[in-house]
């Protein structure tokens, strides 16, 4: 089942598809170490890695999945990162969430602002129940994000990542229906 990915607006922000045009971008960002720190991953060290980024992209799109968006600042259109829903499971009306932003956009309240309308078109068109998120416990401007978006941390993965050696810990987040403020401004 195709699952569309959408183009939403906010008044700073505008969330699209990906086109093979971002390569670079996406290439950039998952390349910063200081971005990539508290990531699952190392950072990028090979292009051919935003190939593949965008590659999975068109395959959450077909095969729906999930949907990833790529941000854009509306003023200047200056790519943010990316936001981006997947392991969507249309029996149990659930989905995971994730994003990235670039460093320079950091501390601007765009992450809550692209994720806050994701997850307004996904409970709408995908009629979610609950959405999952993961923040490393060392990164709690991430964790300020989530529940600035109404999530609640619901646990902790002990010693659930290990990248180049150094071993890490998730929070894991909960988002339920019930509890979802479309109307609120997360920023």
């Amino acid at each position: 089942m195709r699952l569309a990915t959408p183009v939403l607006h906010t008044s700073r922000l505008r969330l699209r598809p990906f086109t093979d045009a971002d390569g670079d971008r996406l290439f950039a960002l998952h390349g910063n170490t200081r971005v990539m720190r508290y990531w699952d991953s190392p950072p990028w060290t090979e292009r051919a890695r935003a190939e593949r980024f965008l590659s999975n992209c068109r395959t959450m799109e077909e095969e729906g999945t999930g949907a990833r968006v790529a941000v854009d600042r509306v003023s200047d259109g200056a790519f943010v990162g990316w936001c981006g829903l997947s392991a969507w499971n249309p029996v149990y009306r659930s989905a995971s969430l994730g994003y990235c932003l670039d460093e320079p956009m950091w501390g601007h309240g765009y992450a809550p602002e692209a994720a806050h309308a994701l997850l307004r078109w996904a409970f709408g068109t995908l009629d979610l129940n609950r959405v999952q998120a993961e923040a490393d416990t060392r990164n709690p401007a991430s964790a300020r994000v989530l529940e600035k978006l109404g999530f609640v941390r619901e646990g902790t993965l002990r010693e659930d990542c290990v990248v180049n050696g150094e071993v890490s810990d998730s929070w894991v987040y909960g988002l339920i229906r019930r509890e979802w403020r479309p109307e609120a401004d997360p920023r």
